[in-house]
């Protein structure tokens, strides 16, 4: 799977571990940013992990920041980009299952570098069901995108 991978400075060192373990397990990890510790700012990141799904570089997108908060209040200003923030591996794949989530979101000061990964892990084997009511719940929130981005 392509996997864009994002973070500000305070993600920057579980960015590194995470795209490691990534690649480890056959994926290809597209590199977003930011590549170092010096202070940044956690949109620029999460405009560039949804702007890489958004054009086909990636299927999914993983980004990191010290809560987790911003960046998917962030990511989810993207037309498409249904990011979520999870700290337990039931949210990963219950929210790629019946939310087509595309985009994990962590909190770098919130999880450790193993569950970090059991996250990634799960994101990542997790597919979306297409079930009817996920279908019908997904059309309303395009239907909410399209509504408010008129304004």
């Amino acid at each position: 799977m392509r996997i864009a991978i994002g973070s500000d400075h305070a993600g920057f060192r579980l960015k590194e571990y995470l795209t490691a373990f990534l690649r480890r397990r056959g994926h290809q990890v597209v590199d977003v940013g930011t590549y170092n510790r010096d202070p940044v700012d956690y949109p620029d990141f999460a405009e560039a992990v949804g702007l890489a799904l958004h054009n086909g570089q990636a299927e999914r997108g993983v980004l990191i920041c010290c809560s987790g908060v911003g960046a998917s209040v962030a990511a989810t200003k993207i037309p498409g980009i249904r990011a979520g923030l999870c700290h337990d591996t039931y949210s990963a794949h219950q929210g790629v299952e019946h939310d087509d989530m595309n985009v994990l979101v962590l909190g770098s000061c919130v999880v450790g570098l193993e569950l970090a990964k059991e996250l990634v892990r799960t994101f990542v084997r997790a597919e979306f069901t297409g079930e009817e009511r996920h279908r019908r719940r997904l059309d309303k929130i395009g239907m909410l995108e399209n509504r408010y981005s008129r304004r």
